[in-house]
């Protein structure tokens, strides 16, 4: 299966068709080495910072040693850890992960030793958290507070500012010490150094503070001393924001004027930082285009002699080395996907992408679980950050057991199975596997999922899973083929709504829509606003092809200019006119969406927002017919024009076959959507297949 687009070197131009995976894509630049002077990394792949939440208690370090081994054993060029603050002040929130105290540097020891161990090497990224810092101990050039903090950081005072660059510096001493080949140095974001750097956020009249060269002072200061301590044998990155997509926000030339400060400092390699926190602007998830930020990163080359790191969407190797190939970057960053596979380079390198367990850039296990302090993990790869307690060991005995159900659930549990030794049969009444990713990869912005069942279909290939597509499994025949075990994870039904009118043809399913291609008509009702009827909702509202398969029409949707001529890289966003008039309806109180998970979420209301999405929560269900679909909002009828209604209000658990084989007495297990069906959630149902089959 041939993934859906990748760029070429020109930033609005995609294309279809490229050399299939397999042997032939050795990926010549991705894995040629790279020259620091001092050490040379074997490859070009660098796996970026991300906070997992083991970083934050010294008893989670033996977790996040075996974390970062496994990646090292996978072949990464270099690794950089999670941030850890250089101050109290600095914490992302109170007791995070810091290195301030000698006697910290044992905990970091043990990360450092497992990765040389499998022949690795690991940066320690040094993180003030700035205004951003979750704390009422948290500082900043000026006292402005951040729209997504509640605390209003304290001014810093000149002094504050030097003791803070020698809280930097002593960071680095002590990370060296801790056997870290090097640090990344966390300049952009909208994080503390971030803050100097910009009028938005300083508004000091001191040394510190004014025009860009005293506003840059603080970065190049903190390099210039570090480089002092640490010497010239130690990697030093710097995170530049060459975008910072908020008002007010730096401009190119300050940006090229300060990355060049930064190599004369003693910088080892630039990378690059997209977007502050607070911007508005999505930059990671998954309707922003592949390398969607590669063309900033080129635009800086040639300014500066150092390596420069690009990063953003770089998901699949085919997409890595078309950068390197057209001289975008010297390197590329990678967190997400080898949370997702850590053995992503071997399997590169080795000509077997194919085999690759695609992050599709979803955030619900990595991210989200952060903001709710929660340990990371992914939802296509439980183990990610659980390495040393949920082990696929292989089975004390071989079993024969089939799985039921060929979705999300059914696929991890199946493979997982297999990889463990048990003889496996994977039955579904559908012509294909996917379950309800079939559904979810028509969605605008979501056709990574067809990378997911890529994937799945390989792995049980591999892992030798009997397949049995397009049959309907029933008691009598599982009870006649000897099978020890049955798991059921045949999902869900979607649930239907009850008022007059609503068994009119012109009322269908999501599954009418994405399944089975019922036309629909240019005013449209979806009824439910979770995140299946969001997803309808984008589905219906955007003209083919995706948006987010063309880097230029992205940008003019979200409003990023190009040509970097303007403070912070924005110009006016100018959405595509909605290819349907739709309302989204609920009946619960408050605002459509506010479920939805956090760091996507606001995404998938900016989007439909844009769309001109009538959005109405308290909405009871009255009637259908000719006029259209009669509604009361606080009490207050309305009749909305609609041509059809679309049904996303729930669904139920499709668990008829799990009560009659409990009925035979046969050893029935029940996961994913047949266990829960209270929201569609591919998440918990790959972690349940996972643990279950860990475990039997």
């Amino acid at each position: 299966m041939v993934p859906p687009c990748f760029q070429t070197h020109d930033p609005g131009t995609f294309i279809r068709s490229f050399e299939p995976f397999g042997a032939a894509m050795n990926f010549p630049r991705l894995f040629a080495p790279l020259d620091l002077g001092h050490t040379t990394l074997p490859n070009r792949i660098l796996m970026g910072s991300m906070h997992t939440g083991l970083e934050d208690k010294a008893s989670d370090y033996d977790k996040l040693a075996a974390y970062f081994a496994e990646r090292a054993r996978g072949g990464v060029g270099l690794m950089v850890t999670g941030g850890i603050a250089p101050s109290i002040e600095g914490w992302l929130a109170p007791f995070g992960g810091r290195l301030t105290m000698p006697w910290h540097v044992a905990r970091h020891r043990k990360l450092t030793r497992a990765v040389h161990a499998e022949g690795g090497k690991l940066c320690m990224q040094i993180l003030h958290a700035g205004r951003y810092g979750y704390h009422p101990l948290s500082v900043a050039p000026s006292k402005i507070k951040s729209p997504i903090t509640p605390f209003t950081p304290r001014a810093l005072s000149s002094r504050g500012v030097e003791r803070t660059i020698g809280d930097f510096v002593r960071c680095a001493r002590l990370a060296q010490d801790a056997g870290y080949d090097g640090i990344e140095v966390m300049g952009s974001e909208g994080y503390l150094i971030n803050q100097f750097l910009t009028a938005r956020t300083n508004q000091r009249n001191d040394a510190w503070g004014g025009d860009a060269a005293k506003r840059m002072r603080f970065p190049v200061e903190i390099v210039r001393r570090t480089r002092e301590a640490v010497g010239r044998d130690f990697i030093i990155i710097y995170r530049l924001s060459m975008l910072d997509l908020v008002e007010n926000g730096q401009d190119w030339n300050e940006i090229v004027t300060l990355a060049k400060a930064i190599e004369a400092a003693g910088a080892s390699i630039i990378n690059t930082g997209i977007g502050w926190h607070e911007a508005r602007v999505p930059t990671i998830v998954t309707s922003v285009p592949r390398a969607g930020f590669a063309w900033v990163t080129k635009k800086l080359k040639g300014e500066v002699s150092i390596p420069l790191i690009t990063t953003n969407r770089i998901n699949m190797p085919e997409v890595a080395e078309q950068i390197l190939a057209s001289g975008e970057a010297d390197m590329v960053s990678m967190a997400r996907p080898l949370l997702a596979d850590p053995e992503w380079p071997r399997k590169a390198q080795a000509g077997r992408s194919e085999r690759i367990n695609t992050c599709i850039a979803c955030n619900q296990a990595c991210l989200d679980h952060v903001f709710q302090k929660r340990r990371a993990s992914c939802l296509l790869n439980p183990r990610a950050c659980h390495e040393t307690e949920l082990r696929i060991d292989p089975a004390p005995a071989r079993k024969n057991i089939a799985v039921i159900g060929a979705g999300p659930a059914g696929l991890a549990c199946a493979s997982t199975l297999a990889e463990r030794g048990h003889a496996v049969t994977l039955i579904d009444q559908a012509s294909d596997i996917g379950g309800q990713f079939n559904y979810a990869k028509r969605i605008p912005g979501k056709e990574e999922f067809h990378e997911t069942l890529r994937y799945f279909r390989h792995r049980l290939e591999d892992t030798g899973v009997t397949v049995k597509l397009g049959q309907t499994a029933d008691a009598a025949s599982l009870a006649g083929a000897g099978h020890d075990e049955v798991v059921i994870a045949t999902g869900i039904t979607p649930r239907r709504i009850h008022f007059p009118g609503s068994d009119d043809a012109r009322v269908l399913s999501y599954l009418d829509v994405l399944a089975h291609n019922k036309p629909v008509g240019q005013r449209v009702a979806i009824i439910g606003a979770g995140g299946i009827g969001f997803d309808v909702a984008e589905f219906l509202v955007e003209h083919p092809p995706s948006a987010t398969l063309d880097i230029s029409r992205w940008t003019r949707e979200w409003g990023v200019n190009m040509q970097l001529d303007t403070r912070g890289g924005l110009a006016p966003a100018k959405p595509e006119t909605p290819a349907r008039e739709v309302w989204l309806l609920q009946r619960s109180e408050g605002r459509p969406g506010a479920r939805l998970n956090k760091t996507t979420g606001w995404v998938h209301r900016a989007t439909l927002k844009a769309k001109r999405v009538n959005m109405l929560g308290s909405v009871n269900y009255e009637r259908f017919d000719d006029q259209g679909l009669h509604i009361t909002v606080d009490g207050k009828p309305q009749v909305l024009p609609v041509d059809n209604i679309i049904v996303c209000a729930g669904q139920e658990p499709n668990r008829a076959l799990a009560d009659t084989l409990t009925t035979a007495g046969i050893k029935t297990h029940i996961i994913g959507g047949a266990d829960v069906a209270a929201e569609l959630d591919a998440k918990r149902a790959i972690d349940q297949g996972t643990r279950l089959a860990a475990t039997l």
